[in-house]
């Protein structure tokens, strides 16, 4: 049978609530949990994630103290967060999901003062958190907890050990891990500053921030500064996120709420270009949109030799819609002369390129802010400013 519009409603309005109760007590998850997209699945048994999106199903949600839901909400993101969903392809999925499930209940455990209450569902009871060692999870990475269990397991008859409750399945629909990589660590470094002034930075975040030496990309540094030096009419401050068709609202940490409009990005698809440079040039920019929640609003172009007709984007949907065309010489003059035909003009433009092809004359940017992000150490622009990613 059918989910009412009603009931939909009301089961979507107690994920909200349960993301605005998750960020009052446990702030670092709750800004991660910003990011994520929720569903109901009326064919899930469970919850599962696919590395975009929180899914429940009914009657498993239904049957959930708002405390155990905010379990499986932390439990989730820190699946997407970690990787988890992209990382276990090459090994035993049954002994990597266990060993996944092992590190994000131990840290979720750590969260809660070591409270058993914290990661327990009356009806699958305590979850696993102890790796094969009997030490915590949250002191190894899920790919060391892995190779213990795969170490006990050897020579004997796998056991089952699933968590019932959450369905890995999903996690090959995920995105692209190349792609995603630098998003999610952005998200983590974004989240950690917000919470480092109280102290509620969690153990694991730290230790994936030191792994990873930061975000390449710290996209509120490079446009913040940007726009706010180059482009005086706007602000460039990342907003609040409003909780989507209900009466509550995040409290506002900014000062400024302003729109950044007319911004101009232009991608090099040219041959020394590599799909993979591609892919991380477009996810740079979904990062930016998704980071600034709707805030940021312009066009999204390609160019080598010529340019691709730039399609305008508001929000990260549309942005998905676009796809790169290319793959001949590179000629940055072709995107000043395009400009230059313009009916309304850009308020800047920001170029993501490997920087292999003669520079045009500042002239040329006839006054436009330009931001130019280069992709290696090797070339630095004549003018304009400058960020590697």
């Amino acid at each position: 049978m059918a989910v009412s519009e009603v009931k939909m409603k009301e089961y979507m309005k107690r994920l909200l609530i349960s993301r605005m109760r998750v960020l009052c007590n446990h702030g670092f998850f709750g800004l991660l949990l910003m990011h994520m997209r929720y569903a109901i699945d009326e064919q899930a048994s469970t919850a599962y994630t696919d590395g975009e999106r929180i899914v429940f199903g009914v009657e498993f949600l239904e049957n959930l103290s708002d405390g155990e839901l905010d379990f499986i909400m932390m439990h989730e993101i820190l699946h997407v967060a970690l990787q988890h969903c992209f990382r276990g392809r090459k090994y035993d999925a049954e002994a990597f999901n266990i060993a996944c499930d092992i590190v994000v209940n131990s840290n979720i455990l750590l969260e809660n003062d070591m409270d058993p209450a914290g990661i327990t569902l009356a009806e699958y009871g305590e979850s696993m958190h102890l790796a094969p060692d009997g030490k915590e999870g949250h002191k190894y990475t899920a790919e060391e907890v892995y190779q213990m269990l795969m170490k006990k397991q050897n020579g004997s008859a796998k056991q089952k050990m699933h968590t019932d409750w959450d369905d890995h399945s999903n996690w090959e629909e995920g995105g692209n891990s190349s792609a995603e990589k630098d998003v999610w660590a952005k998200r983590l470094q974004d989240a950690a500053q917000a919470c480092a002034a109280r102290g509620q930075v969690p153990l694991f975040a730290k230790r994936v921030l030191e792994e990873l030496g930061g975000c390449r990309t710290d996209w509120r540094t490079v446009l913040n500064e940007f726009i706010q030096e180059e482009v005086s009419d706007y602000s460039f401050s990342p907003p609040d996120r409003r909780f989507d068709g209900g009466d509550f609202f995040l409290p506002d940490f900014n000062e400024k709420d302003e729109r950044v409009e007319d911004i101009l990005f232009m991608v090099d698809t040219s041959g020394s270009m590599s799909d993979r440079m591609i892919t991380a040039a477009y996810s740079e920019i979904r990062g930016a949109i998704d980071q600034f929640d709707g805030k940021l609003k312009g066009w999204l172009g390609f160019f080598d030799a010529a340019v691709v007709e730039p399609e305008p984007f508001a929000d990260e949907q549309e942005l998905r819609i676009i796809r790169p065309v290319g793959g001949g010489g590179t000629d940055f003059g072709v995107i000043f002369d395009y400009v230059r035909g313009m009916s309304k003009p850009p308020a800047s433009i920001v170029i993501l390129t490997d920087g292999y092809a003669p520079f045009p004359a500042q002239s040329a940017a006839m006054g436009i802010p330009v931001l130019w992000m280069i992709n290696n150490n090797e070339i630095t622009p004549p003018w304009g400013k400058l960020a590697r990613t």
